[in-house]
């Protein structure tokens, strides 16, 4: 058995092997992310590259003006078309990327939360006579921070799906806007 000091020293060790867990898991969450944004990026440059070289050329072999602007007209539909690709290829990324937070959070947050509660418990079980009314108390507090936390997660979620439905929703107005405008100026 251990002593209540000796259940501090291992629940304050494991506390703190825990929020290095954390730390390097949502670390690692980041640099994914940040990994196919840049590969997403370095895919459209690329694209862009390629495509204003061919734009360019064609640009440059027209025999009048009218000719000039037809091709330019041409061109803005597919280059709006992409652009909205390109914004919703990022917002997948950023959602994605928020729900591999939300969940490596989450994970590491109920082990951490499991911990303080078995500890809690141990030394509940081997408290002096009299102190029943502190650890009731300490459980009780440990309970209101977990119902806190609960609220917090669930409200941050909610945002969470808020935001990317406005951004949907944006998108898919910009996306019509764009396809209507397109017919406009054949």
């Amino acid at each position: 058995m251990f002593s209540i000091p000796e259940q501090f020293s291992n629940a304050t060790k494991a506390n703190f092997e825990a929020q290095f867990a954390i730390f390097s898991a949502l670390t690692t969450k980041a640099f994914e992310g940040v990994e196919k944004l840049v590969d997403l990026n370095l895919t459209a440059a690329k694209a862009s590259l390629e495509e204003s070289s061919i734009a360019t050329k064609q640009l440059l072999s027209a025999k009048d003006p009218q000719e000039f602007f037809s091709l330019s007209a041409a061109q803005a539909q597919p280059n709006a078309e992409k652009a909205i690709a390109y914004g919703r290829h990022l917002a997948t990324i950023a959602s994605g990327t928020q729900a591999e937070f939300n969940k490596a959070a989450e994970t590491q947050i109920a082990e951490t939360n499991r911990k303080v509660i078995s500890l809690v418990e141990e030394v509940s079980k081997n408290a002096p006579a009299g102190t029943e009314n502190a650890v009731a108390l300490l459980k009780s507090a440990i309970g209101n921070a977990n119902a806190g936390y609960e609220q917090f997660s669930k409200t941050a979620k909610q945002a969470v799906e808020s935001i990317e439905s406005n951004v949907a929703s944006a998108v898919n107005q910009f996306s019509q806007a764009a396809a209507k405008a397109a017919p406009a100026k054949k």
